[in-house]
C-alpha cells in the first residue's frame, strides 16, 4: 500500500487529497501517478471503482501551470462521466489556481462559451460537443500538453472513433497521452499504437475479470415471466441500493412503472431520452438515498461514481460480454461484497455462454424460492425439481 505523500505529488494537490480524507493510493494510482509525473504515455487497465480518475487527474494537476489556452483535455464517452470527472478535477485543484470547463451535449452553448472565454486550463468533454466547439472556432487544442481518453472502449463502442482521431490530430505531437479503461479489447491497440509513444502499460487485476467480491447468478425463466421474476427478485432481495439494467429505453420506462408500485421501492430511471437535469437528479438522489432503485440503460454502466450499490439485476443477458463486466462493476466496488443477478430466457443462451467464456467462469443457475414458474427446459439444467409446473396462461383477446 502506497501513501499519496510518497508518490511525488505537489503540496497543493496533497492538501486537496488530505481534505478529501484519502491517505492510501489504490494500485492503479500507485503505479500510474509516478509514471505520469515523469511525462510518460500510459495505457491503464483496471476494474471499475479502482480510482482511475485520480490516477491521471492528481499528477496532471500537479504538473499544470496557469496559462491562456487549454493545456489538458480529458475525453469521456458520456455527459454523466464528464460531469463526474469535472467535479473530481475541481476537488484535486482546490488549492491550485486552475480553471476547469465542462463541454457536453444536451444543454445550450451559452454557458459553455462563457466558460471557454475564461481561458480554461482543463477541458473535460464528450467527443461530439468538443467537435462542435472546434468547428465554431470557440476552442483550439494547439497548446494541449496532457490528453486523456477515459473509458476508451466505450467511446469506440459508441462510434466515436472518427471524432476521437480527428480530435487527437488537432492536438500537438509533443504531448503526454493516456488511455484508461476497465477493459482493453484488441481494437484499442491499433488506436493506441497510432496515438501513444512508447506507453507504459499498467494493468491491475485480470483484464477481463469482474470484481472478485461479486456473487453472480443466472435466473432462468420463461420469456413471458421475465417482468414477473424481476419484480419477485426486487420484493425478496434485501438490498440497500439496486441498479437494474435494461437493453432499451422502452424497457426501462415500462419496468420503472411496475417497480414504482412495489412497497419500499423508490425508483428512478436513467437513460438518454431523459433530460440532463433529471438524469443529474436521479444520480444525486441515488447517491444520497432519495432513490434506492435505478432502472438504467448502459448509459450508467461505465465508470460512474456510484458507491455502495449492493445489487445489480440484468433484465436481459447483455449482447456484448464486456457490458456484463461493466454493469456488474456497479456493485462489489472497493472490495465490498455485492450480488449480480441476470434474467436468462431461452433466446439468450448464446449470450450467456459468451459471458461465461469472457469472464472465464461458470455462472450458477438459480431459482427464486416460492416463485410460481411456468415450465421451461432451462429450469432442468442444474436445477432441483420444480416446486410446481403449470401451463402458460392464455393471452387475452
Amino acid at each position: 500500500m502506497s501513501s499519496f505523500a510518497d508518490l511525488g505529488l505537489s503540496r497543493p494537490v496533497l492538501r486537496a487529497v488530505e481534505e478529501s480524507g484519502y491517505t492510501t493510493a489504490t494500485p492503479i494510482q500507485a503505479q500510474a501517478i509516478p509514471e505520469c509525473l515523469k511525462g510518460n504515455d500510459i495505457v491503464g487497465a483496471s476494474q471499475t471503482g479502482t480510482g482511475k480518475t485520480a490516477a491521471f487527474g492528481l499528477p496532471i494537476v500537479s504538473l499544470l501551470t496557469p496559462g491562456t489556452q487549454p493545456q489538458c483535455l480529458i475525453l469521456e464517452p458520456t455527459r454523466e462521466l464528464a460531469a463526474q470527472v469535472e467535479d473530481q478535477m475541481r476537488n484535486f485543484g482546490f488549492f491550485r489556481p486552475m480553471n476547469v470547463v465542462l463541454l457536453h451535449g444536451g444543454v445550450g452553448y451559452g454557458p459553455q462559451n462563457e466558460g471557454l472565454a475564461t481561458k480554461p486550463d482543463v477541458v473535460i468533454a464528450t467527443p461530439g460537443r468538443l467537435i462542435d466547439h472546434m468547428e465554431r472556432g470557440s476552442l483550439k487544442l494547439d497548446q494541449i500538453k496532457h490528453l486523456v481518453l477515459d473509458e476508451v472502449d466505450r467511446m469506440l463502442d459508441m462510434g466515436f472513433l472518427p471524432d476521437v482521431k480527428r480530435i487527437i490530430d488537432r492536438c500537438p505531437k509533443d504531448r503526454q497521452t493516456q488511455f484508461y479503461s476497465a477493459t482493453m479489447p484488441g481494437a484499442i491497440q491499433t488506436l493506441a499504437n497510432w496515438a501513444l509513444k512508447d506507453p507504459v502499460e499498467i494493468e491491475v487485476g485480470e483484464r477481463r475479470s469482474p470484481a472478485e467480491t461479486v456473487s453472480h447468478a443466472f435466473y432462468p425463466v420463461a420469456m413471458d415471466q421475465r417482468d414477473e421474476l424481476v419484480l419477485g427478485l426486487v420484493r425478496e432481495t434485501h438490498f440497500e441500493s439496486l441498479m437494474i439494467f435494461t437493453r432499451t429505453k422502452k424497457e426501462a420506462d415500462a419496468l420503472l412503472a411496475k417497480i414504482s408500485e412495489l412497497e419500499g421501492a423508490r425508483p428512478a430511471a436513467l437513460h438518454s431520452d431523459i433530460k440532463q437535469s433529471d438524469r443529474t437528479k436521479a444520480l444525486n438522489g441515488f447517491r444520497d438515498g432519495t432513490f434506492n432503485v435505478v432502472v438504467a440503460t448502459d448509459v450508467a454502466a461505465r465508470g460512474l461514481d456510484i458507491t455502495g450499490v449492493t445489487h445489480v439485476i440484468n433484465y436481459r443477458v447483455p449482447e456484448n460480454p464486456e457490458d456484463y463486466v461493466h454493469r456488474i462493476g456497479r456493485t462489489g466496488r472497493a472490495q465490498k461484497e455485492g450480488d449480480a443477478f441476470t434474467i436468462l430466457s431461452a433466446d439468450e443462451l448464446d449470450n450467456a455462454k459468451a459471458v461465461e467464456h469472457f469472464v472465464e467462469q461458470k455462472i450458477d443457475r438459480k431459482k427464486l424460492e416460492g416463485f410460481d414458474y411456468i415450465y421451461t427446459a432451462l429450469l432442468d439444467e442444474n436445477q432441483k425439481p420444480l416446486r410446481k409446473k403449470r401451463p402458460a396462461p392464455k393471452r387475452r383477446k
